[in-house]
């Protein structure tokens, strides 16, 4: 009996039971550890590959992009008008896919520059969008980004990411969305030529142009110069939709001189109409080409939309209202520990005028969140008795002048 157990080997590669970690026993037949492993990468595969075969990228015939929009609202507060135009933009991408040709119209994309200050939401939205879709979606860092032959990544790497996104499926790849963040950090430097080369700057923006506008690109699938022996995929990106998003910081100047809001004289009218603490509003392609985008690039991001500053209404909402809210998240970690967390009213509005005070957009919520109950979460779990915590205005009051954020105040 001892000798029949020592011969049974695997049905499917033939290894013997010593020569496998383990040997899962059938009805008339045995699997290895290494064939399990095996069986489970083919499953996994086959599973994502007739995913993304079959989803098609379509939309139902019901839907419009108001309904996107909707989405959108569940986890993005406020900013109307980028929504809308985002809601559009994917809409129309949709279209564009399923688009059969009758006759000799056929519908060019429209790639998307978003321009807001920082912790406005436009990585929220992109990443929002991404739960969304049914197309393949990468969000890449411009910032990363250096002219060909130089340390850095070559721009060809983001679609490398898309690749990635849908497991190397050309097809799917080239009807998918790519969104570039800190579109504003390639800008380049100065008008006037220097005898320094600007690697991360005018060099990346022209790499770019052929990208945007369609073009038979040849793409690394690893991504980068590392592995230079790599057989390159070729994609063609006339049927990928580009939305950038950058702060550009410093833009507002560039507004308030091209709409000359310090008028000298007599004539108040241009000066009225114009809202000084909001001028992101009033930006045009004109603004950002003085900002360091080159007309050629500009000219491939037809829509150019903009984010509204966070008022103190907009950050207590941020706090409170999306589904994935800041408070609600702290909750569910107390919750974990069989805790209560209780934030009352007045709390939150200090939080947010503090936001607002500090000028970290949204982003500064979760900094003053934790400076607030940082202590709690290291003292609590040592208390199994302690089943209900409340913070109230004067708690966090305490504990953010306490914190090191406080000297934010001053800078």
């Amino acid at each position: 009996m001892a000798k029949g157990k020592e011969n049974l080997r695997c049905s499917f590669c033939g290894r013997t039971k010593q020569e496998s970690l383990i040997l899962i026993a059938g009805i008339d037949g045995h699997i290895c550890d290494v064939c399990v492993d095996q069986a489970y990468q083919i499953v996994n595969e086959e599973v994502k590959q007739s995913k993304s075969h079959g989803s098609n990228f379509q939309l139902p015939d019901s839907f419009t992009p108001i309904h996107i929009k909707e989405f959108l609202d569940q986890y993005v507060i406020g900013q109307f008008e980028a929504k809308k135009y985002l809601s559009v933009a994917v809409y129309n991408h949709y279209k564009r896919l399923r688009q059969k040709m009758t006759d000799d119209v056929e519908i060019e994309k429209s790639n998307i520059i978003f321009v807001g200050e920082t912790g406005t939401g436009k990585t929220l939205m992109a990443k929002t969008i991404a739960r969304f879709l049914d197309v393949p979606f990468a969000i890449v860092d411009a910032t990363v980004f250096t002219e060909a032959g130089y340390v850095g990544e070559d721009v060809e790497s983001m679609l490398s990411r898309l690749l990635q996104a849908c497991d190397y499926n050309v097809e799917a790849a080239e009807k998918g969305i790519v969104y570039i963040d800190e579109i504003d950090k390639i800008a380049r430097k100065g008008d006037n030529p220097s005898i320094t080369r600007d690697v991360s700057g005018e060099g990346v923006q022209q790499a770019l142009l052929k990208m945007l506008e369609g073009a038979e690109v040849n793409v690394p699938p690893q991504g980068g110069r590392k592995h230079p022996e790599q057989k390159m995929v070729k994609i063609n990106t006339s049927n990928i939709l580009f939305i950038c998003g950058g702060a550009f910081a410093g833009i507002e100047k560039i507004i308030s001189k091209r709409l000359n809001t310090q008028v000298i004289g007599y004539n108040h009218e241009v000066r009225d109409q114009v809202d000084p603490n909001h001028m992101l509003q009033y930006v045009t392609h004109q603004d950002i080409k003085a900002f360091g985008l080159i007309p050629e690039l500009i000219g491939r991001l037809p829509v150019l939309t903009y984010l509204e500053p966070l008022n103190l209404e907009t950050l207590r909402d941020i706090l409170t209202k999306p589904k994935n809210a800041l408070i609600k998240q702290y909750k569910k970690l107390f919750e974990l520990e069989g805790i209560e967390l209780e934030v009352t009213p007045e709390a939150i509005d200090f939080l947010a005028e503090k936001a607002l005070e500090y000028k970290l957009g949204a982003r500064g919520l979760r900094s003053l969140c934790e400076a607030t109950l940082t202590d709690a979460m290291f003292e609590m779990p040592s208390q199994p008795e302690k089943s209900k915590f409340v913070v109230d205005r004067e708690y966090v009051q305490t504990k953010i002048t306490k914190s090191a954020l406080k000297k934010m105040q001053a800078a």
